[in-house]
């Protein structure tokens, strides 16, 4: 398994930081396309950064991103990573203008665009196909399960099919792909998870974001927790769990994260105290003290 901020220097050829933008974008799950509700779990404020404001244009907060982050190594360069909400939910003119836009940002050297797998088509991929000969373009798809009653359950608004579909169809433009899974969606018991590692696993993607599932305050599953409180990951379980699922994904998969961070004022649970580079670390020790008995 490869490690992501390897295989981003590997294909820029320098160190690449990810800026993250808001642009404005809803979603179908929010707008009443679909629904009004959105996703169960799902609050954009938990993982939104400070320098995003929808208020602000595109480059301006490319460039405030910047002077977040600093310039903390010389030839250093970006990607704008289109990350609230559904960032291929709008008519391709408009998505063309805002991609063409963080583009032309000094030093932004590609994009990161974060949507569902059912607000892409062909006319989008065409446009994205050839965005990706001058720039490096990751498509970043919430899967979120590959279980349809998960799914339903959640008020995804789309089957695995649809998800399955878009990947197929953005990998066989020569597309970077990226699949971004929750683990610990309520239903989900570890031998339900472990099967969809080995479906993952068969799917044409290139990078894979994974991360626990955490109950966010003012999301409709977490009125649902308070009402009726569900488990969740205690850290031991947390670890134990990917030291079985990692090692059955593909050794060619890129895996950007299997943590995540909520802030603590909008976290409800679980509640570990620990940083998601402890988490890392005891997943790869798990992971060695497993190689190691198995010699």
């Amino acid at each position: 398994m490869i490690n992501f901020g390897t295989w981003l220097r590997q294909k820029a050829g320098c160190r690449v930081q990810k800026l993250a933008v808001d642009a404005g974008f809803s979603c179908p799950n929010r707008d009443g396309r679909l629904s009004t509700g959105g996703c169960t779990f799902c609050n954009n404020d938990a993982f939104n950064t400070s320098y995003c404001d929808r208020r602000k244009s595109i480059t301006r907060q490319l460039e405030d991103g910047k002077r977040f982050f600093g310039r903390k190594q010389a030839g250093t360069k970006y990607l704008a990573y289109f990350q609230a909400f559904s960032n291929t939910y709008a008519p391709l003119p408009l998505l063309k203008a805002m991609y063409e836009e963080a583009l032309a940002v000094d030093d932004v050297t590609g994009i990161v665009i974060g949507t569902r797998p059912d607000c892409v088509d062909k006319e989008k991929l065409d446009y994205i196909e050839q965005l990706s000969r001058r720039a490096l373009v990751i498509m970043e798809y919430g899967l979120e399960s590959c279980n349809d009653e998960t799914l339903r359950r959640v008020n995804r608004g789309h089957d695995f099919a649809c998800g399955k579909r878009a990947i197929e169809e953005t990998h066989k433009r020569g597309i970077y792909t990226c699949a971004h899974l929750i683990l610990g969606l309520p239903g989900e018991d570890k031998v339900e998870m472990l099967r969809q590692a080995d479906v993952v696993s068969s799917l044409p993607i290139d990078i894979l974001k994974l991360h626990q599932l955490q109950i966010v305050r003012g999301t409709a599953m977490a009125r649902e927790y308070e009402r009726h409180p569900f488990h969740t990951f205690t850290l031991e379980e947390y670890v134990d769990l990917l030291a079985d699922y990692l090692p059955r994904l593909r050794d060619d998969m890129v895996m950007e994260r299997f943590v995540s961070e909520t802030p603590p004022k909008l976290l409800m649970a679980p509640r570990w105290g620990v940083k998601p580079q402890e988490v890392t670390r005891l997943v790869i020790e798990k992971l060695a003290s497993q190689e190691s008995l198995c010699q």
